[in-house]
């Protein structure tokens, strides 16, 4: 089932979620619902808060290249409870773009490589390095679980370029305020 998305100017994406205390058929069945709406929207990362639940959750789906250049559709994986635990000391910066904020995209520095801690679906806690646009996206979900937006990470002129595009979305999609 597509799950409705939280666009910018919902309060939902900037609180800070909660743990998630257990995983469940409920839960179970509320990733998928995210999985198959992240797909829907062609997006390669999704967090609960952008789906209206303030949960500690995201989800990732990074299309990786291949040898031949060719893509293929990444491994999907699920983020419970994450913690990060390093990021390298080497950054790079590279354009963004959200679900939550269509048509909007921004330069934005990040780590290149991180070390992850989380629980997967299954309940086992994991601890995992990633490098790359995978290491981006999960910088990138982690950040909305914490109520911070790409754009929050942007600086000057840049960001401030942006303002007449977050106005409209605003007014699109939170018409009464």
């Amino acid at each position: 089932m597509l799950l409705p998305l939280a666009y910018y100017g919902s309060p939902s994406l900037r609180k800070k979620c909660v743990p998630v205390p257990s995983i469940d058929e409920e839960l179970k069945q509320f990733i998928s619902d995210m999985h198959e709406t992240m797909l829907a929207h062609r997006g390669i990362g999704l967090a609960a808060s952008q789906v209206h639940r303030l949960i500690n959750l995201f989800i990732t789906q990074v299309p990786i290249e291949t040898a031949e250049d060719k893509e293929n559709e990444g491994i999907f994986r699920v983020f419970l409870n994450p913690k990060i635990l390093s990021v390298s000391s080497e950054l790079h910066r590279r354009g963004e773009g959200c679900l939550s904020i269509p048509k909007v995209y921004g330069e934005v520095e990040r780590p290149i490589a991180i070390k992850v801690e989380f629980t997967n679906l299954e309940g086992k806690k994991c601890v995992e390095e990633f490098e790359g646009l995978e290491a981006r996206c999960i910088l990138h979900e982690n950040d909305h679980i914490n109520g911070v937006l790409f754009i929050d990470r942007m600086k000057g002129r840049e960001r401030q370029l942006l303002e007449p595009l977050l106005k409209q979305i605003k007014k699109k999609y939170h018409p009464k305020e």
